[in-house]
């Protein structure tokens, strides 16, 4: 039975969720959307720091065993989602 990878499941579930967790969502999108899509992607954590401020690693490999976070970001988001700032800045790599 194949998995779908992490990322395209949470970015489906997206627009269902509400609060922080819709917040969450919205800012996964907003990185890839400007990093592009990496090949192997296996998750988009976006860890919540503080109010509108994310840590953001996205984690590539073959499979669980293999995963290596490939981008981290610090990134500071509007109440939509929004990526206003980031650390190191997010630059289209796919």
């Amino acid at each position: 039975m194949p998995k779908m990878p992490t990322a395209e499941r949470d970015e489906e579930a997206g627009p269902e969720k509400k609060g922080p967790d819709r917040q969450a969502a919205a800012v996964r999108l907003a990185v890839l959307n400007a990093l592009g899509h990496p090949p192997g992607v296996l998750r988009v954590a976006v860890l919540r720091l503080w109010e509108n401020h994310y840590r953001v690693n996205v984690q590539t490999g073959a499979d669980a065993v293999s995963a290596v976070i490939a981008h981290s970001f610090f990134v500071a988001a509007d109440a939509d989602g929004n990526v206003l700032a980031s650390t190191p800045e997010i630059t289209r790599q796919y």
